[in-house]
């Protein structure tokens, strides 16, 4: 019942996502607008964004709709001194596309394909550095092989020691260097009494 819903509000602006609900495709919009931008609101979407979009929620299908298709609707649609589009103009951006990806269907049939490939989908991480576990590497990387002053920036466990281990931290304690027993005079001078 909730995607039938969903696709209804789709097709008439805005009127569902008052009043703090969102529809499936808006979320889906906000989702990828906000991707790889720290300082996007969601509200707008740039043309890398939505070639992401294309991509991931598989409306690109290399036959029907390609890459260059999909860049020449996002320049069609959005303004000529603009490089973003508004949720409104992803849809009409849809609708475009939507004619030449299900091309046997009405225009709402196939609008209505294109929101079900979109709605609730998000960014796909992919391409993302695997670590490799090669003998150099491993051999490389591994803290207890360390010597000299290298050796003192890390502890046992192979974990840095941070600051401490790059710079020679000053003890003010009043011991000597190297003396095992710091901090104990107190307990002595009362253990004697």
């Amino acid at each position: 019942k909730p995607a039938k819903r969903l696709s209804t509000d789709s097709t008439n602006s805005h009127e569902g996502a008052t009043g703090g609900e969102i529809s499936a495709l808006e979320e889906a919009f906000r989702k990828f607008a906000v991707h790889g931008d720290t300082r996007a609101t969601g509200k707008e979407m740039h043309g890398k964004n939505w070639s992401k979009l294309c991509k991931d929620c598989h409306v690109i299908d290399g036959k029907n709709v390609t890459t260059t298709d999909v860049d020449i609707v996002f320049s069609k649609i959005k303004g000529k001194s603009c490089r973003t589009i508004t949720f409104d103009q992803f849809k009409e951006a849809l609708q475009e596309l939507s004619k030449k990806r299900f091309k046997g269907k009405s225009e709402e049939e196939a609008l209505q394909e294109m929101y079900k490939l979109i709605e609730g989908k998000g960014p796909v991480i992919s391409g993302v550095t695997k670590t490799v576990s090669s003998p150099t590497v491993s051999r490389l990387t591994d803290t207890s092989k360390f010597t000299g002053s290298h050796k003192e920036r890390f502890d046992a466990s192979g974990k840095g020691k941070g600051r401490a281990g790059r710079e020679d931290l000053v003890d003010n304690s009043g011991y000597v260097s190297g003396y095992k027993h710091a901090g104990t005079y107190d307990h002595k001078v009362q253990g004697n009494k």
